[in-house]
């Protein structure tokens, strides 16, 4: 597996996402851990997860219990950054509400470390703005949790270039990772990556293929890829991360998965090299 840097961490050069296992229409559990231990297997040392990432509000943290589970059971699992993320919150209802309050992400800090098993979580991430709460005190509470040794590593998710140089500023230098949704369709958090590869600073695309419901129309929907994909005899889901990766050595995709062969499938555009050409030919989509 080819590697890459989250701070002061090398991690598989592309990660799992584990939101799908967690979320509407997700498998019953042995799928997933089917599919946590077949990203294992083939050598990811990343998994993405959230707070937020469940259905019921009496299930906060489903999907970190799952990958703690997974993780617990299997021989690499001492490996894994787990990258988790709070200040997002699911009330039940299919809804998405925020809150950012340094009280809450504190709270939720202390709760998924208990859900995960673990002494300091290896990444922790504010899930995103709360527009009622200055960013500087999300964040703020963010480096307490670092100086106090609950996290060993802090990242934002969903910033804007502004924000990323805040965060920054208000870590000490210390922040590490950006999430942002970026894909062939979601184009708009270019100038957040050229940022984070001017201050070398993990870029990590979330929902990389589109999303859970579009990651099967990449090939119909953008010709490139599906031409791309054909000449290399390999899904243009592939080519899409490859592409990616391409584009900075601090972007590492963290693709959402709930079956073994799509993870599988993911984890081979480390080793898929595209050509100049069919880069730019991609970055024209």
């Amino acid at each position: 597996m080819h590697t890459r840097r989250i701070g002061d961490v090398e991690v598989s050069a592309i990660g799992l996402g584990g939101m799908p296992m967690s979320i509407e229409g997700r498998p019953d559990e042995a799928r997933s851990l089917a599919t946590l231990h077949a990203a294992l297997d083939a050598g990811v040392t990343l998994i993405d997860t959230a707070d937020a990432y469940h259905l019921g509000a009496d299930e906060v943290g489903h999907n970190e219990t799952l990958i703690a589970k997974a993780l617990a059971s299997h021989d690499r699992g001492a490996d894994v950054l787990v990258a988790t993320k709070g200040g997002h919150l699911r009330p039940g209802d299919g809804s998405w509400t925020l809150d950012g309050s340094p009280r809450h992400l504190k709270e939720a800090c202390e709760a998924s470390l208990r859900r995960l098993g673990v002494e300091a979580i290896g990444l922790y991430q504010f899930h995103r703005p709360d527009p009622r709460v200055p960013y500087a005190d999300s964040v703020g509470a963010v480096r307490e949790l670092l100086d106090e040794g609950k996290i060993r590593r802090a990242g934002i998710s969903n910033a804007n270039p502004e924000q990323i140089r805040q965060a920054n500023e208000i870590l000490g230098g210390r922040l590490v990772s950006v999430q942002n949704q970026f894909s062939p369709a979601f184009r708009s958090s270019e100038p957040e990556l050229e940022l984070c590869d001017e201050l070398g600073i993990a870029f990590l695309p979330w929902s990389p293929l589109g999303g859970i419901s579009r990651a099967r129309e990449l090939g119909s929907a953008y010709a490139p890829f599906a031409r791309i994909a054909e000449a290399h005899g390999v899904s243009p889901q592939r080519v899409c991360l490859a592409w990616m990766l391409a584009k900075s050595p601090v972007v590492v995709p963290i693709p959402g998965a709930s079956r073994p062969e799509t993870i599988l499938d993911s984890l081979a555009a480390a080793d898929l090299i595209l050509s100049a050409e069919e880069i730019a030919a991609l970055d024209q989509v």
